[in-house]
């Protein structure tokens, strides 16, 4: 029985549990060798545990699939640059990057320490830059403008809609957002496709926002669970999404989604410099509307 990934080569990070565990399961089961990475760290950053990799990564060999685990932090540059070269050295190659690694220091913005700050930008941001730099460096080296090279990022409703108590997290979750434009735009002629997922389920990270769990929006059934987030990824993943590039694609329970890109919705325009006073009464009769 052949699968839509047979002869591919992904790295999975943030894959020892929940979404990205989830992710490269399937990525395996549908033919990918699998560089499974996790720092088996907590919902906050803190400690470290290679046992969740290995774990998934045994899953998979089990199962009659390739895969090896690293419990490296994403967001050195050393751990990134590994993990490209083990998929290379291992396996033969790399097709496609999955960045799911990520952690959250939730607080509200006027009692946000700068660590927290630091912290989240530096997982997030800082950890798809780590993998991503030398992930393009080697598709870049291969000179195949037909190669079906895939980066696959995260990003989060957090950031797209501006949750109140995650300011570190939602900046992050936006900066990916222009990275994955950036990458889509830059790569391209190397073969290269960069897309983002906005992912909804029921994981340790949403189940430790206190708002969420007081509102009981964290159902334990099916739909809510990591497992359906991979299809789309699987998807992005094969040499049949060629097409698709630059896009933010919501994926949550049973539901995917095409997300609209930013553009202007209204507009005012002036035959010289504006005059204050002319420009505030316009601002408000053409723009209020839209906004109220």
């Amino acid at each position: 029985m052949t699968g839509r990934l047979d002869g591919r080569v992904a790295v999975v990070t943030g894959a020892g549990r929940g979404i990205g565990a989830g992710i490269a399961r399937l990525l395996a089961a549908e033919g990918a060798a699998v560089v499974v990475n996790d720092l088996g760290a907590e919902v906050d950053g803190s400690g470290a545990d290679t046992g969740p990799a290995a774990t998934v990564a045994q899953e998979i060999t089990d199962a009659g699939g390739a895969a090896v685990s690293d419990g490296g932090d994403v967001a050195d540059p050393e751990v990134g640059e590994r993990l490209v070269r083990t998929a290379v050295d291992k396996f033969g190659a790399l097709d496609v990057l999955v960045n799911a690694a990520g952690i959250l220091r939730d607080r509200m913005i006027f009692n946000l320490a700068e660590k927290e700050w630091d912290d989240v930008i530096r997982v997030h941001l800082k950890g798809h830059f780590s993998t991503t730099k030398p992930a393009s460096a080697y598709w870049r080296e291969q000179r195949n403008a037909e190669g079906h090279y895939r980066l696959i990022n995260f990003t989060s409703v957090s950031g797209l809609y501006g949750a109140p108590g995650q300011p570190n997290y939602a900046a992050a979750k936006m900066g990916i957002v222009g990275l994955t434009y950036s990458c889509a735009n830059a790569l391209a002629r190397y073969g290269v496709t960069a897309n983002a997922i906005s992912p909804g389920a029921a994981t340790r990270m949403i189940a430790s926002i206190p708002t969420e769990r007081q509102r009981g929006t964290l159902p334990s059934d099916d739909e809510r669970s990591p497992d359906n987030i991979a299809p789309i990824v699987a998807y992005l993943a094969s040499t049949a999404s060629d097409w698709l590039t630059g896009q933010v694609i919501g994926a949550r329970g049973y539901e995917v989604h095409l997300m609209n890109k930013p553009e202007p919705i209204r507009h005012v325009v002036s035959n010289g410099p504006w005059e204050p006073d002319r420009l505030a009464d316009l601002v408000e009769r053409v723009f209020k509307p839209a906004v109220s």
